[in-house]
């Protein structure tokens, strides 16, 4: 099948166009994961270190051994 060259050209560009689009989607995707994901380590790390309760002792032990 013989096909005119302005007729390839017009589908080269096409098909790169897709590509492009196809490859930009993939990095918004992905940027938006890791958003998410550095998102999630900072409110965890945030919470990490504070007391798990109102109960929780001032003192630097709070069991300490009967003599």
């Amino acid at each position: 099948m013989l096909m005119h060259p302005e007729i390839m050209l017009t589908l080269a560009n096409e098909r790169r166009t897709q590509l492009i689009a196809e490859a930009d989607r993939e990095r918004l995707i992905t940027a938006a994961g890791l958003r998410r994901l550095v998102r999630r380590v900072r409110k965890a790390s945030a919470v990490r270190g504070q007391p798990t309760s109102t109960l929780a002792s001032c003192e630097r032990s709070a069991a300490v051994p009967v003599q």
